[in-house]
């Protein structure tokens, strides 16, 4: 094989199709976008959820309550489930992670007061229920707000 000799495999090239180049191009004058409308438009695309002037379907469906932003989720840890470390642990998030109390922190960590303690721990957590607090700190513990 020469380098004159070598070819480009059929469809491996195509022309650039020059429009609005005059009637005897065939894609003269409109371009071959029709006549007038959003797509005969420079720029235009009809905006997402246009359903061709039917009502979307958001506007269509029942809207109910209110999100708030400003909700804090709390991954929750209660007093029982706690028993499972040695007495006198730090018991920090990590840790939590680490044992599968929990499986994500989502915006914290909170210890309620469901069930009962029987060891002495330093809690250091995002937020403490009040029950679960004088719970640890009843049996000399330290319940820390990090």
């Amino acid at each position: 094989m020469k380098l004159h000799e070598l070819k480009y495999n059929e469809g491996a090239r195509r022309k650039r199709k020059r429009v609005g180049r005059g009637h005897a191009s065939g894609s003269g004058k409109t371009a071959g976008r029709g006549h007038k409308g959003l797509l005969a438009r420079s720029g235009g695309k009809s905006a997402p959820g246009f359903e061709g002037g039917q009502t979307p379907l958001y506007r269509r469906i029942p809207k109910r309550g209110f999100t708030n932003i400003n909700k804090v989720q709390y991954a929750v840890v209660n007093l029982e489930d706690l028993n499972r470390f040695e007495d006198g642990t730090d018991v920090t998030i990590e840790l939590l992670l680490e044992n599968r109390v929990i499986n994500k922190t989502l915006d914290g960590v909170k210890v309620l007061g469901k069930g009962t303690l029987d060891k002495k721990l330093n809690v250091k957590v995002n937020a403490f229920s009040k029950s679960a607090k004088e719970a640890i700190e009843n049996l000399g513990g330290t319940a820390e707000v990090i």
